[in-house]
């Protein structure tokens, strides 16, 4: 409802312009007509480049369509064509948004804003599930660290050759194997690693290791004292 000077202003208009009513005025004509009396030149000015340069920014996507459609009105010759109106919202939109909805032909804008809010609340929920299941295995790593025993044995055995040791050895008390029941500290367990327990070869087993047959042959008696040896005690017997 028009008030005082603006009702003025348009009854006076409809006398000279429209035959006192008789022709039939549109809206759009009638805000042009409006704003020309209205709204200084500098003022629509103003608000048209920031109709140009609008861009949906940190706003949602409901948020930008308002704005959209509200500074459109002071760029009529720009948004007269309803292709070019829905184009423009569309490449103005966040690029997570915009590379969504440019490879679809929405031909009014009602249709590229029901997709972009689609889009929109699709990413949103994403993220959310995203965030969630990136708390989950924090919460078991905790659990698992408050479980953690102090010794560990590897997964997969490693073969590594003596100059790999580290030469300085921790002041720490060394823990019987629970595999091998030796206390070979942190270092490779020969029994889980297939080893011979014996000298740590991977080449045979304990049964098979050299070294214990050569101090078998060094400990046995030559068969020449083995005679011997008998043969002297009757001797030395009345």
């Amino acid at each position: 409802m028009l008030q005082e000077r603006a009702d003025v202003w348009w009854s006076s208009l409809l006398r000279t312009h429209f035959e006192d009513g008789a022709v039939d005025v549109t809206w759009d004509a009638f805000v042009r007509l409006f704003r020309a009396k209205f709204v200084p030149e500098h003022i629509q000015d103003k608000m048209e480049q920031e109709f140009l340069s609008l861009t949906q920014g940190s706003m949602t996507v409901l948020e930008y369509e308002a704005r959209f459609s509200e500074l459109s009105k002071y760029a009529p010759h720009i948004v007269e064509d309803e292709r070019r109106k829905t184009k423009k919202f569309v490449m103005r939109l966040k690029p997570s948004l915009r590379t969504r909805l440019v490879a679809f032909d929405h031909c009014t804008l009602d249709e590229a804003l029901s997709a972009a809010c689609r889009q929109e609340g699709e990413m949103e929920q994403y993220l959310e599930e995203k965030k969630a299941s990136q708390k989950r295995p924090a919460a078991s790593f905790q659990r698992q660290d408050k479980n953690k025993t102090v010794y560990q044995t590897p997964q997969k055995p490693v073969a590594v050759s003596n100059s790999q040791v580290p030469s300085v050895r921790s002041p720490s008390v060394k823990k019987e194997c629970p595999h091998c029941g030796k206390t070979h500290g942190g270092s490779e367990c020969w029994l889980v690693a297939g080893r011979c327990l014996k000298c740590g070869s991977s080449d045979h087993k304990i049964k098979d290791c050299p070294r214990l047959q050569q101090g078998a042959q060094r400990g046995a008696p030559t068969p020449a004292v083995a005679a011997a040896a008998p043969a002297t005690g009757r001797l030395g017997r009345p």
